[in-house]
């Protein structure tokens, strides 16, 4: 039974902040009215160099995802979850990629993908998957504007 009906982002980093705070949290509370889209948008709000993809199935590490599992965004998060547990996942900049997939697996019982952006492309972090979010996004920062 899902109880509450928003999301949470309490003590969310501001991407200014993000190389001097290392412990700080970005607290999620994922309900099933909650679309995808919003999941994807508050997380790009602290790391915007990075985003989430939702698929159907679980991948495993350091594997690219397939395409077509990717869920569509405006559907809510109740239609594609596997599990029916309302939880929390703290997620830190020191958190590596893997550790955040594999929470959102235990938790939701739904495989993510954290993509990196280069410049105008997306490309998935499957080889860097070790490193952490804030590694990830300073490393798409800066291919990005090299690119520019």
């Amino acid at each position: 039974m899902i109880m509450d009906k928003t999301i949470l982002l309490s003590e969310a980093l501001l991407p200014d902040k993000l190389n001097k705070i290392q412990n700080q949290k970005m607290k999620i509370i994922i309900t099933d009215d909650i679309k995808i889209s919003t999941i994807q948008e508050e997380f790009n709000q602290v790391f915007p160099y990075l985003k989430l993809e939702f698929f159907r199935g679980l991948h495993k590490a350091d594997a690219d995802s397939s395409k077509k599992n990717i869920k569509n965004n405006e559907i809510t998060f109740g239609k594609c979850r596997r599990s029916e547990v309302t939880g929390k996942i703290a997620i830190t900049p020191v958190m590596t990629v893997t550790e955040l997939e594999q929470r959102f697996a235990e938790v939701y019982g739904l495989g993510i993908q954290v993509l990196r952006q280069s410049g105008t492309t997306w490309l998935e972090t499957s080889i860097t998957d070790g490193w952490t979010l804030e590694e990830q996004n300073r490393q798409g920062e800066d291919l990005s504007k090299a690119r520019a």
